[in-house]
């Protein structure tokens, strides 16, 4: 359709909201309506789009240990029929404006985001309020859903990235909810009712656990306005929330090897990091840029890929979640070369922690992670994601300005100092996934027993 074509050019080739220059500049308007729905807005006239991405505090760590998999069937489905609309209608309203409106399920959260030019802002907020208040669960749109989830999850036993994720997140986290994939697994989900879905939105779709961001050429009164017209009947929820048990060190390095018939080696080496309230995030970022997250400038990368040709894909990874997530470090490589590659991961661990960073490590590790903080916020969607999640971690809507200043403060001995206290080349759980008559893993050597 002409609209829709016009709608997804604009949006691909004209959506640039900042510079570095003008990263900090951005204005943010916060107020909490009156339903407890916390709503932020931006104000970007220079684009005819109003963007909106609503957080809702209705993740997966809610899901009881026997329906993992209940909040991403109910984001799945928000958009499968309304008490107003079929799947079909709603479709058809959105394509016809060319605009986009989608949802998806995550640990913490589930996300709606709508996406219009802005004489369509009204349609596309009906919409947004529709799919997120008045889904209808219909028994024969769960069931279809339900087997494509369940035909999804098969395909994964596939994936060697994926088996060795899971592995790795039930030794990591066992007795804690990241342990279990968000989408569930095929025995919880097969298991997943109407009524289970009907149940978990009644109780978490609410105003006071949503936190709307609006962006684009639109005014605040006019972004309040409509805010209010279609979500201000919206009904508040007291909820008793669970307490969710602190992740914990592991007591040992512990290995999970699992055979595959595959040519190379799927290895996952970590433990529990850090939550994203945690002040030593910038310092962390730092340090996990030179050690393995700065891609080609990691240290990671240079040894084991430049120096000793190991492997072409290696990297760390900090996830900083609602609470502490994992710490990883992800190779593969030929199944040959697991026991090398391992051995060169864990030196490297050690080394970061033992002696300062170079000058020049930390220059550039700085100098990337400010260069690219815009880039962050370049789209209406980026900025309004970003702001969710400043809301969501209570960074506070100085974050803008904050960010590369905080970067910019790291020194040596901050990065020595996490390095120290965040990473344990001693504490560690190891998943391999590969044809291990190949690997020959020593047990004894990563296990720190020999």
């Amino acid at each position: 359709m002409i609209r829709a074509t016009f709608l997804l050019a604009v949006l691909a080739v004209g959506s640039v909201l900042t510079s570095a220059s003008h990263a900090a500049e951005i204005a943010v308007a916060r107020v909490v309506t009156q339903n407890g729905m916390t709503v932020l807005i931006v104000d970007q006239p220079s684009l005819p789009i109003v963007t909106v991405t609503v957080l809702m505090k209705a993740g997966a760590v809610y899901d009881p240990d026997a329906k993992a998999g209940l909040s991403y069937m109910v984001a799945d489905m928000l958009d499968e029929g309304t008490k107003t609309r079929s799947a079909v209608q709603l479709a058809e309203q959105i394509e016809f404006i060319g605009g986009e409106l989608t949802a998806q399920g995550g640990e913490d959260s589930t996300t709606a985001t709508l996406r219009v030019l802005k004489k369509d802002a009204d349609l596309g907020f009906t919409l947004l309020a529709d799919i997120l208040r008045n889904p209808t669960f219909e028994a024969k749109e769960v069931t279809r859903v339900r087997d494509e989830l369940v035909g999804f999850l098969k395909s994964e036993r596939d994936e060697p990235g994926t088996i060795a994720t899971k592995a790795f997140n039930e030794i990591v986290f066992k007795g804690h909810p990241y342990q279990r994939p968000a989408n569930g697994d095929e025995m919880t989900v097969s298991r997943l009712t109407r009524q289970d879905l009907v149940e978990f939105h009644n109780s978490f779709f609410r105003p006071n656990r949503a936190i709307m961001a609006i962006v684009g050429d639109v005014r605040k009164t006019e972004a309040l306005d409509l805010v209010k017209k279609y979500f201000g009947s919206w009904t508040p929820k007291a909820l008793p929330l669970p307490a969710f048990p602190t992740p914990l060190p592991l007591p040992k390095p512990m290995l999970k090897l699992i055979d595959k018939d595959l040519t190379q080696a799927t290895i996952v080496l970590g433990h529990v990091g850090i939550e994203r309230r945690n002040p030593d995030f910038y310092a962390v970022a730092v340090m996990n840029y030179i050690l393995g997250g700065g891609g080609f400038s990691s240290r990671l990368v240079h040894r084991i890929r430049d120096e000793q040709g190991l492997a072409y894909d290696v990297d760390s990874v900090f996830e900083a979640n609602v609470m502490p997530g994992p710490f990883a470090v992800r190779v593969q490589t030929r199944n040959a070369a697991a026991n090398q590659a391992l051995a060169s991961v864990l030196q490297e661990l050690k080394r970061i922690r033992t002696e300062p960073v170079s000058d020049q490590e930390l220059a550039d590790a700085k100098a990337y992670l400010i260069g690219s903080f815009p880039l962050r916020m370049d789209t209406a969607a980026k900025l309004a994601s970003l702001l969710n999640l400043v809301e969501l971690h209570g960074l506070g809507l100085s974050y803008f300005d904050d960010y590369p200043k905080a970067i910019a403060s790291v020194t040596k001995e901050d990065v020595l100092r996490v390095a120290r206290t965040y990473l344990n080349p001693d504490l560690y759980a190891l998943v391999i996934v590969g044809k291990l008559a190949e690997a020959k893993i020593d047990a004894n050597v990563v296990l720190n027993t020999k």
